[in-house]
């Protein structure tokens, strides 16, 4: 009976909320009901700007720093990284209480803020990405929106379309820019990214309308905001109470830690010590990024054939390959190869969220899911860095173009033998040695790693609920809708048992590889 009357209570809820967007009660400026149309459009026109720019970029990077190009790269990449880590639960619980409109307009303005910097100072260009990382989460508040205007049952296949709206525009746009660079200049390039970021900015002051409604905010906009909801250590310091998330989070951290540095640096390894040019990188991205998405549509098939555990390990195996192709591999097939088998390995991720959502109890969803993704945004700063500072040690730097390079390194080393500097014989060769049999040593790291995770993702139960330590009184029903969700949620909060956990999930990003 009590479960009669509650999906009642729900049902009335949900179609009051209904009422109310139709009415026009909730106080909103944009173009019509909130829905995940809004979402998509500002995703893909974020991340066209930035497409556009791929080529440009690298470019850049290597003329700004030519003797530390990876060292920096990685650098750059995981400040940034870091900075969103930190930045992203305290920006997710503000988006509770301000709306998530507000944020998305903070969220685009200061991601796209670098790129017209790329035509005035590159020094101020880099610097900026870095510090850009403080608000670099819109995917966050993203998938807040989409969180807001669909119902549980709907959300599978909403956050779907937020990945192959991301996808699609990194298709088009890198092979768009690279176009433009070579018949017009890179000013131009930086020119119209900046036209359509301002575009996305105008879009959201003007069309997007607010997700959230009046009557699940808090009433005033000094609302009080917890340490807890803040820190982004709170989910993982839990990691530990129940050793099936220890070891999913454990497999997550392993496995994505080489998945994220390498996509911080795969695109400038393959130009400048590939030999990639401009137009074969593009058409790599635009390849990779379609068979990524056929590898999702798959994913389900697999999961019903194979079940999640193994859906899992098939990823790890798949990522395994590919960062040893890409790390051994010296010839431009082999690089297509181990592309091709990244497109595959990107069903890890989802295949774990998924192992997640089958095996949590309905009410520990937010916060399993929390972990999981809190240990993908803690990798999205030390994966960058690590790959950065391995390429710095191993020499794989950019004084010249990678073939002249190993030219001169190899004639260098030849002509200490020949002269008979023995102290210098045990040390260059080595390093010598290291660069020809392996020219990505951190890919070959990285698959160690990926090999770790394979290892203890074996252990992992097939069946069983997870998160056992975790239970509370109340069971949240799946079709509740997000009003009576913020309103349980906010209770416990103000009454010290649970914070409201915000959505921090970048899941999506994987989809580019």
């Amino acid at each position: 009976m009590p479960t009669k009357v509650s999906k009642k209570v729900a049902g009335m809820i949900i179609r009051s909320r209904k009422t109310i967007l139709k009415d026009g009660v909730m106080t909103t400026s944009g173009i019509g009901e909130p829905s995940v149309y809004h979402a998509l459009v500002v995703i893909f026109l974020e991340f066209f700007a930035w497409g556009l720019l791929t080529m440009p970029v690298i470019s850049v990077l290597k003329e700004t720093f030519p003797e530390h190009t990876f060292l920096m790269n990685g650098l750059i990449m995981g400040i940034k990284g870091i900075l969103s880590f930190l930045s992203a639960p305290l920006i997710g619980a503000l988006s509770d209480v301000w709306g998530r409109k507000f944020f998305l307009l903070v969220t685009v303005f200061f991601t796209c803020v670098p790129i017209p910097l790329m035509s005035i100072n590159h020094w101020w260009f880099f610097a900026m990405i870095s510090i850009s990382g403080v608000f670099a989460v819109t995917f966050s508040v993203v998938f807040a929106y989409v969180a807001d205007v669909t119902e549980e049952n709907e959300r599978s296949l909403a956050y779907g379309l937020v990945s192959a709206t991301f996808a699609a525009s990194l298709v088009i746009s890198p092979a768009l820019g690279a176009y433009m660079m070579n018949a017009y200049g890179e000013n131009l390039v930086v020119a119209v990214a900046t036209a359509i970021a301002l575009l996305d900015v105008f879009i959201i002051l003007v069309a997007v309308p607010e997700s959230l409604p009046e009557k699940v905010r808090p009433s005033s906009w000094g609302a009080p905001i917890s340490w807890e909801q803040a820190d982004p250590f709170a989910a993982l310091r839990k990691v530990g109470k129940d050793h099936t998330i220890l070891m999913l989070c454990t497999t997550v951290f392993l496995s994505y830690l080489p998945e994220a540095g390498q996509y911080s640096c795969i695109f400038v390894y393959l130009k400048l010590v590939m030999d990639f040019n401009e137009v074969m990188v593009a058409v790599f991205i635009a390849t990779i990024g379609l068979l990524s998405v056929g590898a999702q549509m798959i994913l389900g098939v697999l999961m019903k054939q194979l079940g999640s555990k193994h859906t899992i390990m098939v990823g790890l195996l798949f990522e395994m390959l590919q960062l040893m192709w890409f790390g051994f591999g010296s010839q431009m097939w082999m690089m297509w190869a181990a592309g091709v088998l990244a497109s595959v390995s990107s069903i890890t991720y989802p295949a774990i969220s998924a192992f997640v959502s089958m095996h949590s109890d309905a009410d520990n969803q937010g916060l399993v899911q929390g972990m999981v993704t809190g240990m993908r945004g803690l990798c999205n700063g030390l994966g960058p860095a690590m790959f950065g500072v391995i390429f710095y040690l191993f020499h794989v730097d950019l004084n010249d173009d990678g073939k002249h390079r190993d030219e001169s390194r190899t004639t260098h080393i030849l002509d200490n033998a020949t002269a008979g500097h023995a102290d210098n014989f045990p040390q260059e060769p080595v390093w010598a040695i290291i660069s020809q049999l392996i020219p990505g040593p951190p890919f070959v790291f990285g698959a160690l790693l990926v090999i770790c995770a394979l290892l203890v993702a074996a252990f992992i139960p097939e069946s069983g609920s997870v998160a056992n330590n975790f239970r509370s009184g109340s069971r949240r029903q799946s079709g509740l809708s997000m009003e009576v969700h913020y309103e349980v949620e906010r209770s416990k909060r103000h009454n010290g048992l649970s914070p409201l956990s915000p959505l921090v999930d970048n899941s999506a990003l994987h989809c580019a590889l």
